[in-house]
């Protein structure tokens, strides 16, 4: 019996050390409960008739006349007239349409909303919505727009994993997108149906309960955030944005 009680003690034991860490599990963004109020996008019409679009610290320029153009994120965008102040993006990955968005100023010219229809690795689609509050610039489209409004029919699925003894596999569900990495400070390939090539991801533990993820596009940071579970479990908050703009966010994934 002592013998016995030994061994049930030691599996105890054994089972405890290799608990998962409290951020591994399937998490689901409450949009209601993050903040996006500093993320912004400018729209500047340039002396060729292209439009300046900045979001995120990157840029690209562009012409409304539907052909594709090339961004910083490794998509392209195609942009045509729909009526007054209103305009239909297409964004597309290696040619095959991603989502598809309306982007509309309001006849008061104050406020920015941005419907879009959103592919799904599954085969389905979310219909997400933005609203910006104009900071500068008009009339129209032209000029700085700070988010006020993000919702989402279908809200963005974080499911972490552990991977191996010292890794983590985390896998945006929507996007069919994935990053198999290990704690060593290296980049590994972030890659989906949906993903443009280049991209790569990198983790780093933060104290006992967190880590912080890195996503680079052909080696340049991109995004840097920290991934903090609550103390009981049932929340994740991800804090931190675009490296370049250094405009910061708070996501807040609730435990599937």
């Amino acid at each position: 019996m002592k013998n016995r009680m030994a061994l049930c003690l030691a599996m105890s034991a054994g089972f405890a050390i290799a608990a998962d860490p409290p951020y591994v599990g399937k998490w689901k963004a409450n949009l209601a409960k993050s903040d996006f109020g500093q993320m912004t996008v400018t729209y500047e019409q340039m002396a060729g008739g292209e439009i300046k679009f900045t979001a995120e610290g990157q840029s690209y320029t562009f012409k409304v006349d539907g052909k594709d153009y090339s961004t910083p994120w490794g998509n392209t965008s195609a942009f045509k007239s729909l009526e007054a102040n209103s305009l239909e993006e297409t964004d597309k990955v290696d040619g095959k349409v991603t989502a598809v968005s309306t982007i509309k100023v309001a006849a008061d010219g104050k406020s920015l909303t941005v419907d879009t229809k959103q592919m799904q690795a599954s085969g389905g689609s979310s219909n997400d919505s933005a609203v910006f509050q104009r900071v500068s610039g008009g009339p129209g489209l032209a000029g700085k727009w700070k988010a006020k409004n993000v919702k989402s029919s279908s809200p963005g699925v974080l499911d972490i994993a552990t991977s191996g003894s010292d890794g983590l596999k985390i896998t945006m569900v929507n996007e069919g997108a994935s990053c198999d990495a290990k704690f060593d400070g290296k980049d590994y390939p972030a890659t989906g149906p949906m993903w443009p090539s280049g991209w790569t991801c990198v983790i780093a533990k933060n104290g006992a309960r967190a880590f912080d993820l890195t996503f680079k596009k052909d080696g340049k940071p991109m995004y840097k955030s920290a991934m903090t579970p609550s103390s009981d479990g049932k929340t994740l908050t991800e804090s931190g944005g675009a490296v370049s703009s250094g405009e910061k966010i708070k996501a807040v994934y609730e435990r599937q």
